[in-house]
């Protein structure tokens, strides 16, 4: 089983995840920009963030054979903080990069008009330089949410299928494929989908344009749920090709509207390659 997470927070997790998901048949990544729990209070430290993503998270991937790429953006919760709304204008320069596959996490936290203004802005920038975008759809008010989220979809330069809606469930799948844009799900403990559920929707919606991801992150969550999708799948009747549309083709048909996607992860610790100096070994050379 070969499986591309396409929604997953690598940096707050740790070396150990990337063996036990190589194991369990990740070989490609993507890890959008979000929020780090603690608040960030100026664009620097946004930079700084991007520049991680763009090559270091890249480098410790590569050490257990993952492709890793990132999706940069301004995320919807601190899009309400004055202080950091100001990367929006350093972003243009970072979404040439060669590692940046869309433009994400853009979308709804508290649905304000701050969150508004920088979901329109984002979006005419992913239109700007060719690049698909990831839409986090809010926890709260989930309907309600899509709907206002569609609403500037529709009004902005970007195609709807040049769109991932994610963190959908059973009450905004049917109106986000309506809207024709691509369906993701975050199967994570206690606060979003899990497999059980997941597999219920595949039943009655199909696995056309459906992307499943962990969304791992600092929080109690599992990066080997791709996986867990994958063995539920098998066990109630899918096929293997079944399980590949979802956990392999969809993500790489939409990550590859960028046409930046690649997916040869040639492991750097073979070569004894270092990034900025950094090996990720201690103790010795």
């Amino acid at each position: 089983m070969r499986i591309f997470d396409p929604h997953i927070h690598m940096t707050s997790r740790t070396t150990d995840d990337y063996e036990a998901m190589h194991a369990a048949g990740v070989r490609a990544v993507v890890e959008p920009a979000f929020w780090l729990g603690q608040p960030r209070t100026s664009p620097a430290s946004f930079l700084d963030y991007f520049d991680a993503l763009l090559g270091w998270e890249p480098f410790r991937a590569a050490q257990y054979g993952i492709a890793h790429h990132c999706t940069l953006a301004l995320n919807p919760k601190e899009a309400n903080d004055p202080r950091c709304v100001p990367v929006l204008d350093e972003l243009p320069r970072y979404l040439v990069k060669d590692q940046v596959v869309a433009v994400g996490e853009i979308g709804y936290d508290s649905m304000t008009p701050a969150e508004d203004t920088a979901l329109a802005a984002q979006l005419q920038l992913a239109a700007d330089h060719g690049l698909p975008a990831l839409v986090h759809t809010p926890h709260r008010d989930k309907l309600a949410g899509l709907r206002r989220t569609l609403d500037v979809v529709r009004e902005s330069a970007l195609p709807s299928e040049h769109v991932l809606l994610d963190h959908l469930n059973e009450t905004t799948v049917k109106e986000a494929k309506d809207s024709g844009g691509w369906l993701g799900f975050s199967v994570y403990p206690d606060t979003k989908m899990d497999e059980e559920r997941m597999v219920a929707i595949l039943k009655r919606y199909g696995s056309e344009k459906v992307l499943v991801n962990s969304a791992a992150d600092w929080g109690r969550s599992d990066p080997l749920k791709t996986r867990r999708v994958g063995d539920a799948m098998l066990a109630n009747g899918f096929t293997e090709d079944d399980v590949d549309q979802v956990l392999w083709r969809n993500p790489v048909a939409f990550y590859g509207i960028s046409g930046r996607l690649a997916l040869d992860a040639a492991s750097s610790s073979a070569t004894g390659a270092t990034h900025e100096g950094n090996s990720i070994l201690r103790g010795g050379e």
